[in-house]
């Protein structure tokens, strides 16, 4: 049986994520929506991440994605909060916004409620990226509310651990 993922098992992966950013030379931005700040918890936890973390931005509401990530409302209303476009264009408002070389986002239905048989409960889209281009995600993860945001918080450490 798996152990349930907790915070503390993320913060070695943290220090990693800043380690290999300190060692790129490269600063990161992350605009999060279903993760409410977690990521940016995460890295700013490690000592000497102010070296590569510029920005954090949680956009929960649709307006507030919209507002202070530029996300274009025809694409919300055309794939939803939850989809890859949106996550996208968050990581992209998230480099603008924090005039930084790398950005992540994430979007999700952390749970309990709010799934739809397309979107059920667990579902997270992510985007990271830089002016070269972006990679997007769409995954599902299974347990509780929490359990879904550490299991997305880890995705987004993982990519920027492995940023090249």
């Amino acid at each position: 049986m798996e152990t349930t993922l907790t915070e503390a098992d993320l913060l070695p992966l943290a220090a990693e994520a800043v380690g290999h950013l300190k060692a790129t030379g490269r600063t990161v931005a992350v605009a999060e929506s279903c993760t409410g700040g977690l990521v940016s918890h995460l890295l700013t936890s490690v000592p000497g991440s102010s070296d590569v973390f510029r920005l954090g931005v949680v956009a929960y509401a649709n307006d507030v994605k919209t507002a202070l990530l530029g996300v274009s409302e025809e694409i919300l209303s055309r794939f939803g909060a939850v989809s890859e476009p949106v996550a996208e264009a968050m990581a992209r408002g998230a480099l603008a916004a924090g005039r930084t070389d790398l950005a992540a986002a994430t979007t999700g239905i952390a749970g309990p409620t709010g799934g739809t048989p397309d979107k059920p409960v667990g579902t997270v889209c992510f985007s990271m990226g830089s002016d070269a281009g972006y990679v997007t995600l769409r995954q599902h993860f299974a347990g509780s509310r929490s359990e879904v945001k550490l299991q997305a918080a880890r995705q987004v450490l993982t990519w920027l651990k492995e940023a090249t």
